[in-house]
């Protein structure tokens, strides 16, 4: 079996003052153990040059929550890949359920940012899961098929993508895929991946998201496919996602 370095990634969404995200990288950094896995924090994009430097020393990375997939250009209120690296991102996530929901941000969508954001040099996590609906009508698995295709279309094979399988019902509703289940989706989500791009799919990391904890995320890093987390709400609080971090097997 490939071996995969593990992933370890905080979204917070539209959350933190300058002063909170001090006082998170305060508290959270002291608590933070060492092991092999990839420790990522995606802050809004206002917090992106404070928090870098803040991390500046540690193992600690940023990424941004969302680009445009321009370059340049008269779109206001965006931001491109390459000013989200200039303020210190290494990552970003793209195909979030909420942006496809509140913006209605289609697969379509997001190939052209993950497109723009692999140009940038920046890592993307490009997020893919089912509607409670989808799931109860047994379609997950074609769901998660046609999403995968559509999101990375006309993207080459690349090695250091990042997938992330959050599905929609479980992102911050307390309810979370059994491991079981999320180890189905997310092996599924690799043979497709090996589909279109061959055996890159295995060096392809795949994390779980959906109300990831510090009592759940041992079950998940567990199985063989789940290569690590997105986690949204317990990464705003600097004890839960420092050991939701800990917790990782490498």
């Amino acid at each position: 079996m490939e071996s995969r370095q593990q992933v370890l990634a905080a979204n917070w969404k539209m959350y933190k003052t300058k002063e909170e995200a001090r006082a998170f990288a305060r508290d959270f950094l002291p608590l933070l153990q060492e092991n092999t896995a990839e420790i990522i924090v995606c802050p809004p994009a206002t917090l992106l040059a404070e928090l870098h430097d803040l991390f500046s020393g540690s193992r600690v990375k940023l990424g941004v929550q969302n680009i445009y997939w321009e370059k340049e250009g008269a779109y206001t209120g965006e931001i491109s890949a390459a000013m989200a690296a200039d303020s210190g991102a290494a990552y970003c996530l793209t195909g979030h359920s909420e942006r496809r929901q509140y913006f209605g941000e289609n697969a379509a969508i997001v190939a052209r940012k993950t497109q723009a954001a692999l140009e940038a040099g920046l890592t993307p996590i490009v997020c893919v899961g089912e509607t409670l609906q989808q799931r109860q009508n047994g379609q997950t698995l074609m769901v998660l098929h046609d999403d995968v295709r559509a999101s990375l279309a006309g993207i080459t094979p690349q090695p250091r993508l990042i997938i992330a399988y959050e599905p929609v019902w479980a992102i911050g509703s307390g309810q979370v895929a059994t491991p079981a289940d999320a180890e189905e989706a997310i092996a599924h989500i690799r043979s497709v991946v090996a589909k279109i791009w061959g055996a890159v799919a295995q060096k392809v990391r795949i994390l779980y998201g959906g109300s990831v904890n510090p009592d759940n995320i041992g079950e998940m890093l567990a199985a063989a496919n789940i290569d690590g987390a997105l986690v949204g709400g317990a990464s705003l609080h600097a004890a839960a996602f420092a050991a939701i971090a800990n917790g990782a097997t490498g």
